[in-house]
């Protein structure tokens, strides 16, 4: 009988699993009379500290406002919920960090061009066969330096990714080519058990006559470039066929909207920061706005992928980076005594009169704090998760849904309300749950707990992100995370 081929790769993992098992197992079991006594062998898995990250350990979380908020004259929900361990990054994504990210995409750009026959056709920045020989699909050579003194073939490709500004006469780089494509595969959707390969395994209901004609519908996300350069992205509903079909692809373009310090405030002259705000080295500290929700979640599948690239035999362990969950969020914002800001007591200055965090706290005078707009990440002090900047600064997007039901609709338990809004949606399933206030926002929105939104394809001058990482392991074996220097 032939077998597809979606069915000969689950076959051979599986078989390579088994082997794998059967190969530890062997030597544990001689000599032991026939008893069961565990399948040995194997090295531990320690995970290594991610640079730049701290440990939250798992807990016990009161999420919501439990004193409820007279502001709004409305109810807030409040439930009990546990969380399990994950790496979260001590600081807002700096600017200098997505820099990284968007040079990256200009450099892989450049790199397919300078491998283009149109521009040379220097097959070496590709690679196309393994080291034995074999060919394989092909991949950018990271390795081959891009040109120091390009010739004309190749100074037409560096020369492609540039425009002139009509005005100035100045060379930018073209933001609009900046477009990022990534795949996800969707492990949990694939999991369900209505979405089996094989009708039998669908209901285990076994007073159930079994429809081996039944046809399960799947959405799976799509993008591609068109005929006129543009980002065209599809949610596609069609039968299922295979594993395969829970692969999505996403392109992003990933250049931060700088226009967002103009459009966020009207009659406001802020044109500077629109100038030099992400381009300025000054700012290199800062924390990145104008980021869209979309371009935060390319941003950690570009940052997974560039660190799976430099491990080995062990990435297979390595979780996914991730926008945190609005329950994950609050958790670590609280620190470990759940309190209502992430300092200790319930002012938000100290006795000697130091602010705790960048807000704003009179009604226009945001220079109260010693800051204007946004400020230099960690220059306050860590909460007691030994992170920063949990309050103020910048609002950060989470990766869950905002619905006024909030934690009511969420289980008690790694909580969490996922959905992946198709472009055809109505706008206001697009709306994702923002955390921490910001620079410009008074002190009642600054609480762990308080709740805000903004749509997912909306940047604004006052939003940025940051990444977590689930756990390896949700042992509670003790791990201690190496915190990287802050400037004071």
């Amino acid at each position: 009988m032939k077998m597809r081929k979606s069915e000969v790769i689950l076959y051979v993992m599986a078989a390579m699993t088994l082997t794998a098992c059967f190969g530890s197992r062997s030597a544990s079991t001689s000599g032991r009379g026939g008893e069961v006594v565990g399948v040995g062998g194997g090295k531990a898995f320690n995970e290594p500290s991610p640079y730049g990250m701290t440990q939250v350990k798992r807990g016990y979380l009161k999420m919501g406002i439990d004193q409820q908020d007279s502001l709004w004259g409305k109810e807030t929900p409040v439930k009990d919920i546990s969380v399990d361990g994950f790496w979260m990054d001590e600081t807002e994504v700096t600017n200098s960090e997505y820099k990284q990210f968007v040079y990256y995409v200009r450099d892989s750009i450049l790199r397919e061009r300078l491998a283009d026959p149109a521009y040379g056709g220097d097959e070496t920045y590709k690679i196309t066969e393994d080291k034995n020989g074999d060919p394989v699909k092909p991949y950018l050579n990271w390795k081959k330096n891009l040109p120091r003194k390009p010739n004309e073939d190749e100074q037409r490709a560096f020369e492609s990714l540039y425009v002139t500004n009509p005005v100035t006469g100045e060379k930018m780089l073209d933001a609009s080519q900046l477009n990022y494509k990534y795949e996800i595969y969707d492990y949990t959707t694939a999991a369900l058990r209505r979405n089996r390969l094989n009708p039998e395994e669908r209901n285990l209901n076994t007073d159930l006559t079994v429809n081996p004609d039944e046809v399960v519908m799947i959405s799976k996300d799509t993008a591609y470039i068109d005929d006129e350069g543009r980002i065209v992205r599809e949610t596609i509903n069609r039968p299922l066929s295979g594993p395969w079909d829970f692969l999505n692809t996403y392109i992003v373009n990933v250049y931060p909207d700088t226009t967002c310090w103009v459009n966020d405030f009207r009659n406001s002259d802020n044109e500077m920061y629109m100038r030099s705000y992400f381009s300025n080295p000054t700012y290199n500290d800062y924390p990145v706005v104008g980021v869209t929700w979309e371009q935060a979640n390319a941003f950690c599948a570009w940052r997974t992928d560039y660190l799976l690239k430099g491990l080995g035999s062990e990435a297979r362990y390595i979780q996914r980076y991730r926008l945190p969950t609005e329950a994950e969020w609050e958790y670590a914002a609280r620190g470990k005594d759940g309190n209502e800001f992430p300092w200790e007591n319930e002012s938000v200055k100290s006795g000697d009169g130091c602010f705790y965090a960048n807000f704003k706290p009179d009604k226009g005078n945001y220079t109260k704090d010693g800051n204007l707009i946004t400020s230099r990440v960690g220059i306050y002090s860590q909460n007691s998760n030994g992170l920063y900047d949990m309050a103020g600064n910048v609002a950060e997007w989470t990766s869950t849904i905002y619905t006024e039901a909030g934690v009511d609709a969420m289980n008690d338990l790694n909580p969490q309300l996922e959905y992946k809004a198709a472009k055809e949606d109505p706008y206001r399933l697009k709306k994702k749950s923002v955390r921490g206030g910001s620079w410009k926002d008074p002190e009642s929105y600054i609480r762990s707990a308080w709740r805000t939104w903004e749509y997912q394809n909306q940047p604004r001058s006052y939003i940025g992100f940051r990444c977590v990482r689930s756990l390896a392991s949700s042992s509670s074996t003790k791990q201690k995370a190496t915190k990287s220097k802050k400037k004071k």
